[in-house]
């Protein structure tokens, strides 16, 4: 059983929920609160707008629904009286289709009695009588058929409309009902068949014709059409008789409150689909657009809803005004807290009035400690009171400069730091002078640094002054000399003309002397920026004739700290190195010379056998000619030919000399550009003597198109000589058979490291080089023969290496078993022309 609700209980009920929403309110924040109480007018304004539409709405529809129940009622009702009519009208006429089937009536009395029916039943227009042959027999009234078709006693029917109901009378044997189509501007007609029956037989039809307009005058009940919009139809909608209410357009009907009509439709019967009623309810009701209440409703509504929007938005505003000045309060006294630079306001009397965070941290004192004291402050030096009290004086009067003031500062626990004070006017939104403030910085540790930076640059300066070499800095494009050591003020004194001279000797470019106050190009603008090098320096060595020493010049580009383009010129003296140089030149000049005449000595006896072979053909020839002539045996032509072989035998050793001559001669280091092919052959003349004495066969192959060498080529000449002797000396000791007595020289392109080379190789068939030897090949004095110096490698791999090469060497194995030895080298290639050589194999 529920208890009953006394007012006492419900207050119980109500305090819990009352204290819920009173904390849920009060947990929001302003924002919220500010939104919530402006959102519940605007709110309860669009709750009341949707109420009153849907109060409309609701009346509306009722009264739709209303209106459309009458138009049902009396739509049926009129169909009745119509259905009512034509019944009576179809029976009168089914008697009369009686009596012309009996024979009843003959044609005249049939016209006679179908004028009294037609000016009987006012909506009956004609009555004709068709017999089973489609002849017109007689007619009363104003038939609507084409003019003559049946007018005429004995007319045919002809073929249409008219025909396809008589047609579809006579095989239904039951009256049909037609409407048939006319010209748009004549009045519409229901036509009526009824066959005539005569014992069984057809015997013809009996036409009638309505009006339709006289049908809907005198069938439809005035009441009825006063009140609707009453029209008969036929099957396809088109109205044939009655009014009908146009329908709106596209724009109407979306500002219409109701754009649909309240209508109703039903056929005719007995007519069928063929003949339907249609009623339309009018709008007797005023419209929804044109309701002033509905829209002086929906104006205020509007109207409260924008200026609560308005409210809104200016609340809105003040509060994002308000909290942006509480962010900018916010994020002033933050950066005033972590600012690092101390920060006091004096009035105009000299009170402090204010002091930030930073500056009771540098001093130690608190704020209330200071704000309100006038001098002398407690963070003056007791020792400088007088000195600040004068600077104070000074600040008040305005005559502190602007680049501030240096001063002690005492700390509260009693330590001392360097501060400096920069002093402006304090100017209040009215533009009045309400005071100074003061910002205050503590220089302690930049003193400290600018004192180690002074120190630090005291020992650079000692050091460059103290070097061996001359150290110069100057601008471009100006005579103006930015440093300069102590070495070079002893050579070139403390002009930039020394500079000048090693940087001109040196040939870097300089750019040329500018008047800046023509233009606003930079002094260095002319110089060409892909002759600045940006990180190595760049070297010459140059001759001073005033000092008469060589000097290393190395330059390199600086930005200086005023900003300008410099170029700095460190000038070294290396007299006693260049001397150095050119004795160890002509050292390693005469070591290969010895080293060439060595080669021709262990040679010897093979180029006295090659000299032996033509001098002995010269002495054969001479003799033999000698010999003919005494016995006057010879011709002038045999004679003439034995002269010619002998000055080939002559010429051959001449050739041999003149390549030995060239090859041991000493002369000075020349490198050129040379042919590779030249320089092979050349070698190849020399090599192949020891390999004939030795019977060791000798081939080369030498790639096409290879460029030419920058390169001395006797020295290179003498490596190939040197590799080919030795392979024949391996060959020979290896103790080959003929069939494997062979040494191969190639020459071709390949690519070390990225970079394009042109590799020389010597490939032997001897034993090989053993492990120790391998590890002390190229090492001075260490030979593996007995009357050999063991310099010939080791010169070999010097001459390659200052030719920027590489040598290499290693054995060739047929399994584990060695088969002969290979010696390879390589020297890069240079910037040149390639030289077309074809494919040389011997």
């Amino acid at each position: 059983m529920p208890l009953p609700q006394t007012p006492a209980l419900s207050q119980a009920i109500r305090l819990p929920l009352t204290a819920h929403l009173r904390n849920w309110w009060r947990r929001l924040t302003p924002q919220r609160q500010d939104r919530f109480a402006v959102l519940a007018p605007l709110a309860a304004v669009v709750l009341f707008l949707a109420a009153i539409v849907a109060a409309f709405g609701y009346l509306r529809l009722e009264e739709s629904d209303r209106e459309r129940e009458a138009v049902e009622r009396d739509v049926e009702y009129a169909q009745q009286r119509l259905r009512l009519r034509l019944l009576d009208r179809q029976e009168q006429l089914q008697k009369v289709a009686r009596e012309l089937a009996n024979h009843e009536l003959d044609s005249r009395e049939f016209q006679s009695r179908g004028e009294r029916l037609v000016n009987l039943y006012p909506e009956l227009r004609s009555l004709t009588w068709i017999d089973e042959y489609h002849r017109f027999k007689a007619g009363a009234g104003s038939a609507s058929l084409a003019s003559g078709q049946l007018r005429t006693t004995g007319a045919t029917l002809r073929p249409g409309e008219t025909e396809d109901s008589y047609r579809l009378a006579r095989e239904l044997g039951q009256v049909v009902y037609a409407q048939s189509l006319v010209a748009s501007k004549t009045p519409a007609t229901l036509q009526l068949h009824i066959p005539l029956n005569d014992r069984g037989r057809f015997a013809g039809v009996l036409l009638a014709e309505y009006s339709v307009d006289s049908l809907f005058l005198y069938g439809v009940p005035s009441e009825v059409s006063a009140r609707y919009a009453v029209s008969l139809r036929d099957s396809r909608g088109a109205v044939l008789a009655g009014t009908s209410i146009p329908t709106r357009s596209g724009a109407k009907r979306l500002l219409a409150w109701d754009s649909n009509i309240n209508g109703y439709e039903v056929q005719v019967s007995p007519v069928g689909s063929g003949l339907v009623l249609r009623g339309e309810a009018y709008r007797t009701s005023p419209r929804l657009i044109s309701s002033g209440l509905f829209w002086l409703v929906i104006a205020l509504s509007a109207m409260t809803a924008w200026m609560l929007l308005a409210n809104w938005g200016h609340t809105r505003r003040r509060m994002k005004v308000q909290q942006a000045l509480v962010s900018e309060t916010v994020f002033r006294r933050a950066m005033e807290n972590s600012m690092l630079t101390g920060m006091r306001a004096l009035d105009l009397q000299g009170r402090i009035t204010y002091v930030n965070t930073a500056f009771c941290r540098m001093t130690g004192w608190s704020e209330s400690d200071l704000v309100g004291r006038t001098a002398p402050f407690p963070y003056w030096p007791e020792a400088d009171r007088d000195s600040l009290s004068a600077r104070l004086e000074d600040e008040l009067a305005g005559k502190i400069e602007p680049s501030g003031i240096q001063f002690r500062i005492k700390r509260k626990d009693g330590t001392l730091f360097d501060a400096r004070l920069y002093v402006s006017p304090l100017i209040d939104a009215h533009g009045v002078q309400t005071g100074w403030m003061t910002s205050m910085t503590d220089i302690t540790e930049p003193n400290r640094i600018r004192e180690q930076l002074s120190a630090s640059h005291e020992r650079f300066t000692t050091v460059l002054e103290a070097l061996d070499a001359s150290i110069s800095v100057a601008p471009l494009g100006s005579d103006e000399l930015l440093f300069a050591n102590k070495l070079y003020r002893l050579w070139f004194g403390t002009h930039a003309g020394g500079h000048l001279q090693l940087v001109a000797q040196a040939g870097v470019p300089v750019a040329p002397p500018s008047d800046e106050s023509l233009d606003d190009v930079d002094a260095f603008a002319g110089l060409p920026t892909d002759q600045l090098p940006e990180t190595e320096a760049e070297s010459a060595e140059i001759y001073i004739d005033t000092l008469g020493q060589w000097l290393e010049v190395r330059t390199r580009y600086l930005s200086w700290v005023d900003g300008r383009l410099a170029q700095m010129v460190i000038a070294t003296d290396i007299t006693a190195r260049r001397i150095a140089e050119e004795q160890s030149a002509a050292q390693t000049e005469r070591a290969h010379s010895a080293s060439r005449l060595i080669t021709m000595g262990e040679m010897a006896s093979s180029v006295a056998h090659e000299l032996n072979q033509p001098l002995t053909a010269i002495n054969n020839y001479c003799h033999g000619m000698i010999t003919r002539i005494r016995n006057e045996q010879i011709s002038r032509q045999d004679l003439l030919g034995t002269i010619e072989k002998t000055a080939k035998q002559a010429q051959r050793a001449g050739q041999v000399v003149t390549r030995i001559r060239s090859f041991v001669k000493r002369s000075e280091p020349n490198r050129a550009l040379s042919n590779i092919p030249s320089m092979v052959e050349a070698a190849l003349e020399l090599a192949e003597i020891e390999m004939r004495r030795r019977n060791v066969r000798l081939t080369h192959d030498i790639a096409p198109r290879l460029p030419a060498l920058m390169v001395d080529p006797i020295l290179i000449e003498q490596v190939l000589v040197n590799l080919l002797k030795n392979a024949a000396d391996s060959i020979d000791a290896a103790g080959r058979p003929t069939a494997q007595r062979s040494v191969n020289l190639r020459v071709a392109a390949a690519r070390v490291n990225e970079k394009p080379v042109i590799e020389f190789t010597v490939t032997d068939t001897g034993a090989g080089l053993a492990p120790e030897v391998l590890e002390r090949l190229y090492e001075a004095f260490y030979s593996t023969k007995a009357d050999g110096m063991g310099i010939g490698l080791s010169l070999c791999r010097s001459i390659v290496e200052s030719h920027l090469g590489r040598m290499t060497a290693r054995n060739l194995y047929n399994g584990t078993e060695v088969t002969g030895c290979c010696f390879s080298f390589w020297i890069p290639m240079t910037e040149s022309i390639a030289v077309p050589v074809p494919l040389v194999k011997t």
